[in-house]
């Protein structure tokens, strides 16, 4: 029975936008938008206004654009859905695609709001601009640098995407965690910086970025480390980069969170830059990078297009490696071979990757050293066990003033959760870990802060030098509490009360966890109905462990996770590989 007091319903609605949202398809967003569209436009026929709103509603699950032709299968409910051939006719006849547009179609199916439409274009446009454009390298110099920085047989894989990267002003790199991304990047800089250095010209100012803080600082550390084991020439060209988060290096606006200060007419001052975790960057975000880049720009986008996309709308990074992938003028460099992993989280992970159910579960069941499967349907003692020991440890390096070794405790497990809210919610696993904590203390935490808590950053805080992701703990210092706050040039230290934009993270979400990682984690699978239960999904929490990966959750829920991709509607592969 339909609440009438439900806020996603919308009373005023007729025709085909009540029958769909009374069916839960459409929410009252995505209707008022379409009518208030069609009002502006004198557009009268409901099916326009049924592909307006689930244009709109394509964007809040994270597509760009919605397929007119497939959106009733895919959806999968039985309603009065219009005939695709009708339906595609009557708005490719409607005032809302007329001048100025207001809805958009692409390959006579695509159906985008005007903004997607344009930001999509000039991605694809931006990309393209460089292909094929000869870029200078001296061979010999180029030939003996491969030889000093990657040294067969050793770096075989790196090596090849280095020369593929040194060929072109634009590169994709992609490949799994452990597969040498970082590796590369480090010796394609050292490669890079000599280059500049034989011609003449002064050292190549590069960039480091990342979508989230915490990605960023990782970033900068392990570019660092790889830094550090190169030769002592190669180490003083590559001295002193800093890693940011996009917005940063894009330079945030106050007046506007969609534009940034370098743009197409205030270009960014690099001749390199890296972006990593480019599977988390959004099509907007993109859009606006590319946009602020000169054309002599180095540009190499780093990520794994097998894990969870950007919680925006848009899948760029598997839409370049599949797009890019049919042309020549601009190629993709790949590393497939893991060096992070034990060989059995490595074979589980690339398992999930393949969707391969029998050998998960198995891998699972074989459990080891590196691997635990709690297959149990109230896993809560088995998760005390693992949970209240780590947060001992933390609270005990706190309290005692440790920070370093409070940041370190942190780090030695992450409980990561699909959803925030209910019995397999981030919140309610962070209240349990508190209770439990009360029980083995014997004191009670009634106060928002407490020595040992853990934080998560959730906004980023440029004044205080704070990002979106950022991790950190709560400590007792000189009688105070303090928040020690993980950051790539060392923890910062706050008082509580400076501190607003933060929650508690005994448990985090795993879209908040890309970009990190921890010594071992626990993976708490949502129930197999869960919408947000992917392949994607599961990939992206195991590979955030280091060392041991422990995953809750019943064979029905594990084959229902390799069951179900996440698919995102865009036309920018499309695009990629018919613009030849």
């Amino acid at each position: 029975m339909t609440d009438p007091q439900d806020w996603r319903r919308v009373r005023g609605a007729t025709g085909l936008l009540r029958t769909f949202n009374e069916a839960g398809v459409l929410e009252a967003a995505d209707v008022h938008v379409a009518t208030r569209l069609a009002a502006l436009t004198a557009e009268a026929d409901e099916r326009v206004l049924l592909a307006t709103a689930l244009a709109v509603r394509a964007l809040r699950a994270g597509s760009v654009c919605v397929d007119l032709m497939t959106v009733a299968q895919e959806i999968g409910l039985e309603l009065p859905w219009p005939d695709p051939a009708q339906w595609l006719a009557v708005v490719r006849a409607s005032p809302l695609l007329g001048t100025p547009p207001a809805l958009r179609l692409y390959a006579d199916r695509l159906l985008y709001l005007d903004r997607y439409y344009r930001e999509e274009e000039q991605v694809c446009a931006d990309l393209l601009a460089v292909g094929g454009v000869d870029v200078p390298v001296d061979p010999d110099a180029l030939a003996a640098g491969l030889d000093r920085v990657f040294p067969a047989p050793r770096f075989t894989e790196q090596r090849a995407a280095a020369q593929i990267a040194l060929s072109q002003w634009t590169t994709v790199l992609t490949g799994g965690p452990g597969t040498g991304k970082t590796t590369t990047v480090a010796g394609l800089l050292a490669l890079l910086a000599e280059q500049a250095a034989l011609a003449g010209r002064t050292r190549p100012r590069i960039a480091l970025a990342a979508p989230t803080g915490k990605a960023s600082a990782r970033l900068q550390q392990a570019v660092q480390s790889e830094i550090d084991n190169l030769g002592a020439a190669d180490q003083a060209r590559l001295s002193g980069l800093q890693a940011v988060t996009l917005h940063r290096l894009l330079g945030s606006r106050p007046d506007t969170s969609a534009r940034f200060r370098h743009h197409r007419a205030n270009r960014l001052p690099y001749d390199v830059i890296v972006v990593d975790e480019t599977s988390m960057v959004p099509l907007t975000m993109m859009a606006r990078l590319l946009e602020a880049v000169r054309p002599a720009t180095r540009l190499i986008l780093v990520g794994d297009p097998d894990q969870l996309a950007s919680v925006e709308a848009g899948a760029v990074l598997a839409d370049l490696v599949e797009g890019l992938g049919t042309r020549n003028d601009i190629r993709v460099a790949a590393l497939t071979t893991s060096h992070r992993f034990g060989e059995s989280i490595g074979r589980l992970a690339e398992a999930i990757r393949r969707g391969e159910g029998d050998m998960v579960l198995d891998l699972l069941r074989a459990g080891g050293e590196h691997i635990e499967y709690v297959e149990d349907d109230n896993p809560a003692e088995r998760l005390r066990q693992v949970l209240v020991p780590h947060a001992l440890a933390v609270r005990s390096a706190a309290t005692a003033g440790d920070t370093a070794g409070a940041l370190a405790a942190l780090d030695e497990h992450r409980l990561l959760c699909a959803h925030r809210e209910g019995p397999w919610g981030v919140r309610h696993w962070n209240r349990q870990v508190e209770r439990w904590l009360t029980e083995e203390t014997g004191e009670g935490l009634w106060t928002q802060w407490y020595v040992g808590r853990p934080i998560l950053v959730t906004a980023n805080d440029y004044g205080l030098r704070l990002y979106n992701g950022d991790t950190g703990v709560t400590v007792l210092s000189d009688g105070a509490l303090r928040v020690a706050i993980s950051a790539a040039a060392g923890p910062l230290d706050f008082a509580t009360s400076r501190l607003a934009d933060v929650e508690t993270m005994h448990a985090m979400t795993i879209h908040k966890s890309q970009g990190s990682q921890a010594t071992e984690v626990t993976v708490l699978l949502p129930p197999q109905d869960s919408r947000l239960l992917s392949r994607e999904l599961f990939y992206t929490a195991v590979t955030r462990a280091k060392t041991k990966i422990r995953v809750v959750g019943t064979e029905a829920e594990v084959r229902a996770a390799l069951d179900r991709r996440v698919v995102r509607a865009t036309g920018l592969r499309l695009r990629l590989a018919e613009t030849l």
